[in-house]
């Protein structure tokens, strides 16, 4: 469990709650005296065990890497065909 000080806590808050949502806990300190403890809302569910859950829901077609026909190119390009 990692001890941030106040100024570092306002500084990467939104990083800090990314780990914490992977399930860390975190210490904020005033001083050097633990004022504060940043824990996952839900502790149960965390965004690590849901990777892969949609495993084999959806497939990748055979042709998803060919090159894309000049049309659709030409637009995503900005181009008039």
């Amino acid at each position: 469990m990692e001890t941030v000080n106040i100024h570092q806590a306002k500084s990467n808050l939104s990083r800090l709650l990314s780990r914490v949502e992977m399930g860390e806990e975190i210490i904020i300190s005033n001083r050097g005296i633990p004022v504060a403890k940043l824990v996952p809302f839900r502790p149960t569910t965390h965004r690590r065990d849901s990777l892969g859950c949609d495993r084999d829901r959806f497939t990748v077609p055979d042709n998803f890497n060919d090159p894309l026909p000049e049309d659709i190119l030409a637009a995503f390009e900005g181009q008039q065909s």
